[in-house]
Formats: structure tokens, sequence, C-alpha cells
């Protein structure tokens, strides 16, 4: 009998080593951003159900400024063991790869090798709702008054700070842009009334628009949302041209090796899949990532070159 139940644990006991040897240690994950903000309220989640499938702990690790690229700079130059990884967003990786050519000495494609892509999500303007602006046409006329109107965002160089920078563009005035470190302490500051108006993602915003907290004034969607039906989008207030995707993804530096990237793919589409997180998703009205690997590599690298010329016409510069 004692034989017998040596053998039935056999396999057990075989698959231990294995487990044992699981990963190579803890993982940093850094977020190119300060905490709660679009980003940071995913990678949070994901990165705890990630460090249940590894077999390790992930920490989440915030280096915000110069539009998501310090924190990006900090992995590009990481050992390539799977032990630091990047939460990689539009911002640092399609934007500010134009924006900080000059400032940057890493490159978004060949230095990174993008494990997944874990979130999509639009922008929207917000305003105060003590402010008399209820549509993009209130917005602009308010901002082409002597006084003008200041917009909020995340940062130079992000996609809020652009989309700001193209609606001033096309409509014709001037729009003060005031940068903070992370979009959250934007938005708090646009409810308290410190600033009338703020560019943010709807991932960081859906809750401040449900409260009534922030008036939402238009998506940078082709088509409204059906979470969200009585707000219009900027394509049908006027400004066709406004159009963004607000992604995020997961990436390791050029030279993870292969078998290491498997596995991250495979965690993180697990985690993306659990309970807590799909329903984090659902309640930010947030699309969750759907390509892996050499499709998320093929993504990033065309979002560099459709970005490429829109921040090069926009003018921005870093400051």
């Amino acid at each position: 009998m004692q034989r017998r139940n040596l053998l039935l644990l056999a396999p057990a006991l075989l698959a231990a080593p294995a487990l044992a040897q699981s990963y190579p240690g803890p993982v940093r994950l850094i977020v190119p951003f300060a905490t709660g903000g679009t980003t940071d309220i995913i990678a949070r989640l994901i990165a705890e159900e990630m460090g249940r499938r590894l077999g390790t702990t992930v920490i989440v690790e915030n280096r915000p400024g110069a539009g998501a690229t310090l924190g990006t700079g900090l992995v590009a130059r990481a050992a390539p063991d799977g032990t630091t990884l990047l939460i990689s967003t539009i911002s640092g990786m399609a934007v500010g790869h134009t924006l900080y050519r000059d400032r940057i000495q890493w490159d978004a494609d060949r230095d990174f090798a993008h494990i997944a892509t874990i979130l999509g999500t639009p922008y929207l303007l917000l305003v105060n709702p003590q402010t008399p602006m209820r549509t993009v046409a209130d917005f602009v006329a308010a901002a082409k008054r002597p006084n003008g109107v200041a917009y909020a965002t995340s940062g130079i160089g992000s996609v809020p700070h652009l989309v700001g920078l193209r609606l001033a563009q096309a409509a014709g005035f001037e729009l003060q842009h005031i940068p903070y470190r992370g979009g959250s302490q934007a938005a708090t500051d646009a409810i308290a009334g410190t600033v009338p108006s703020v560019m943010d993602s709807l991932t960081a915003a859906s809750a401040y628009i449900r409260a009534g907290s922030l008036r939402a004034l238009a998506f940078t969607t082709r088509e409204r949302i059906a979470d969200f039906p009585d707000i219009p989008t900027f394509v049908e207030s006027g400004f066709p041209d406004i159009i963004a995707d607000g992604w995020a993804g997961i990436a390791a530096p050029a030279g993870t090796p292969r078998a290491l990237q498997e596995r991250l793919a495979a965690a993180i589409r697990e985690a993306m899949a659990a309970p807590q997180v799909a329903r984090r998703y659902a309640e930010t009205a947030t699309l969750p990532g759907r390509l892996f690997l050499d499709d998320a590599q093929a993504f990033v690298r065309a979002e560099i070159a459709a970005w490429a010329p829109v921040v090069r016409a926009s003018g921005a510069t870093p400051g």
C-alpha cells in the first residue's frame, strides 16, 4: 500500500523541481506614469495575477516623466532576463518616439520585445460641471475669448496633450496647456475647479463621468460609445481628424529569451481573463488587449509609423 501511494505521488514529486526553478526572480513592472492614472489602474491588477501564474512577485514601480519616455528608457537599458518589464504606452512608444527623438537613446521597436497589448481606451475632453461649457463648440468659443481656456493633461508629449494641440490648431485658437506628472492629479484639479478642463482617457475618467464630477464634451472615437451614448465624438462635433485610441501593453528589453517571452504572454493572457480584472475592464469601459508576441511587435511598429507624421505636423515640442 505504501509503495502504491509513492507511485501515485511520483508525478507530483517529479513536477516539484520544475515549479521550484519557475521564474528567474521577482519582476519589476515599470509604469511610466504616476499612480492612479489610466495604465496604473489596470497594471496593478494584472501584475498581481501575473505573479500568481509565474510563481514570483511582480512589483509595480511608477516612474513618470517626459511623456512616459523616462520609465520607458529604464527598461530599454535593463538586462534582458525577464525580471524588468514595462507598461508600454502609446505616449511613450508611438508619440514619444518621435517627439523626444533627440533626447532618447532607445528605439521603440528595436530595443523592446513587445509581449502583449493589455488595453485600449479612447480619450475625451472633460470640463468642471460648474462651467457653462456643454459642447465642443462652447469650449472653442470660450477658448477664443481674451482669457482663453486652460486644459490639463498627464504631461508634455502625452496623447491628451497632442489631442489638445490638434483641436486648437483645427479651430484656430491658443490653448494653454497645464502638464501634470499623471492624469489622476490633473483630473482631481479639474474636479476642484483649479483648472477648467482636462483631457484624459475613459479608463481613468469613467467613474468621474458617472458620478457627475466632470462633464464630458467629446470622445476621440469614430463613433459614439455604447456605455455613454449621450457623449458625442470630436468627429461629429466638426473635427474629423481628432481620432485616437489609447493603448497600453507589456514589453521586455530586446534580447529576452523567446521561452520567457512566451511564458510571460501566457501569464498575461490568463491574468486579463481573471474575474476581478475582467470586472475592472467592464467598470472602466476599457477594452482588454488582444495582441501577443509577434502581433504585438508588429502593432507597435505600425503605431510608430502612423503617429510620426501627426506629431511632426502638430508642431508639438517637449519644452
